[in-house]
C-alpha cells in the first residue's frame, strides 16, 4: 500500500533509513528514497541534510542528487541556492537524462518556461540522436520539451515529431499539454467534461505504468573473468554460459527483444561471483540453480546497479571494451 498521509511518508523514510544502515552497500538509493519520502510529508529541511550528507560522500550519481536538491530547497524558500544548484549541472553537462528532466521541471514549476525550453533542448541535443533507438530514461526529456513549448505556443519542430511519434497513449500529446485544457475543467458542457475526463485517465494510466516499474527490466552481464570464476566453481552453469562471446551476443539480443516487442524501461546488471553467492545464501538456493540468475539480476537492477539499455548517445559500450556502443554492440541496431 503506497503511503498517502505525511505520517505514513515519515514511517516510511524512517524504515528506508534503517535498511540503509543494514545494507550499506545499497544506501545511496535507498536515502535517496527516503528524502523523496521526507519531501512528501513535509520535511524538507531533513531532506536537505539527507541530500548534503549523500555529497559528501562521494556518491555514485552526484548531478541526480544535485538536482533533487535544488527542486526541494526552491520548494521551501532557497531560490538562490537551488538557481546555483541548476546553474552548476547545466555547466557540467551530465550524460544521464534524469538531472537534466528534475532541472527544467523545477524551472518549468516556478514558472522559469524559457529557462525550463532552454533546459530540455540542451539535454535532448546532448543525448538523443533522433536516427538511434532512444533509450527508456530519455524519452521523459522529449514529452517534457513538447510540454514547455505548448506552454510557450511554439510550433512544433523536428523534436516535437519524435516525441509524438514515440507517445503511445490513445491521447495525443497535444491535447495532453493543450494550455487551454484547464479551462474545460470550469466548463459546464458535458462533452468537454467527458473529453477532459478521458485525457485525464489516459495521463493516469501513463503515469502509473511508469510507477509500475520503478527500475528496469534487466539482463545479467558477466564480465569475462567473473564468469570464468563462476563457472570454473559452478560448471553446471555452462549450460547457461557456453562462451563469453555467446553471453554478449546473447545480452544485446534479448534486449532488442524485449525493446521491439514494446518493452521499456530496460538495463543491464553486471554481475560478481561473491555477490551472487551471497544472494544464493540468502535465498536458500544453490548458486548452480539456473532459476537463480534471473531473480539476481533482478535484485540488482531493484538495488539501482542497472545500467540503461541502449546506451546513451556517444557513450561506451555496455559490454566494458571501451569501445562506443555503435561501434560495438550497436553496430547493427536499427
Amino acid at each position: 500500500m503506497r503511503p498517502d498521509t505525511p505520517a505514513d511518508h515519515t514511517a516510511e523514510a524512517e524504515r528506508l533509513l534503517r535498511t540503509a544502515e543494514q545494507y550499506p552497500e545499497d544506501s545511496e538509493p535507498l536515502l535517496l528514497q527516503a528524502a523523496a519520502h521526507l519531501e512528501l510529508s513535509g520535511d524538507r529541511t531533513r531532506a536537505t541534510s539527507l541530500y548534503d550528507g549523500l555529497l559528501a560522500d562521494a556518491p555514485d550519481n552526484p548531478y541526480l542528487i544535485k538536482a533533487l536538491q535544488a527542486a526541494n530547497l526552491w520548494e521551501y524558500g532557497h531560490e538562490a541556492e537551488a538557481r546555483a544548484l541548476i546553474e552548476g549541472i547545466r555547466v557540467a553537462a551530465p550524460e544521464e537524462a534524469a538531472p537534466w528532466e528534475i532541472i527544467a521541471e523545477t524551472l518549468e514549476a516556478h514558472d522559469e518556461l524559457d529557462a525550463a525550453h532552454d533546459t530540455f533542448t540542451t539535454a535532448v541535443t546532448r543525448l538523443i540522436a533522433p536516427d538511434d533507438e532512444i533509450p527508456y530514461a530519455t524519452q521523459s526529456l522529449l514529452t517534457g520539451r513538447h510540454r514547455v513549448r505548448r506552454l510557450l505556443a511554439l510550433p512544433h519542430d523536428d523534436w516535437d515529431t519524435l516525441a509524438d511519434r514515440l507517445h503511445t497513449a490513445a491521447v495525443p500529446l497535444d491535447e495532453l499539454h493543450d494550455p487551454n485544457r484547464l479551462w474545460a475543467l470550469g466548463s459546464s458542457d458535458p462533452t468537454e467534461l467527458r473529453a477532459e475526463i478521458a485525457r485525464l485517465r489516459t495521463e493516469l494510466g501513463t503515469y502509473r505504468a511508469a510507477l509500475s516499474r520503478p527500475f528496469p527490466v534487466a539482463v545479467l552481464h558477466w564480465p569475462t573473468g567473473e564468469l570464468s570464476e563462476l563457472l570454473t566453481a559452478y560448471p553446471a552453469l555452462t549450460a547457461e554460459y557456453p562462451a563469453h562471446e555467446t553471453h554478449l551476443t546473447s545480452i544485446e539480443s534479448a534486449l532488442r527483444d524485449l525493446s521491439t516487442a514494446g518493452t521499456g524501461n530496460l538495463g543491464i546488471v553486471t554481475g560478481t561471483v561473491p555477490s551472487y553467492e551471497a544472494f544464493a545464501a540468502s535465498e536458500a538456493t544453490s548458486p548452480e540453480d539456473p532459476h537463480l540468475l534471473p531473480q539476481y539480476a533482478t535484485t540488482l537492477a531493484a538495488r539501482g546497479r542497472a545500467v540503461p539499455w541502449p546506451p546513451a548517445k556517444g557513450a561506451e559500450c555496455w559490454c566494458g571494451t571501451g569501445t562506443r556502443y555503435r561501434e560495438c554492440h550497436g553496430a547493427n541496431q536499427i
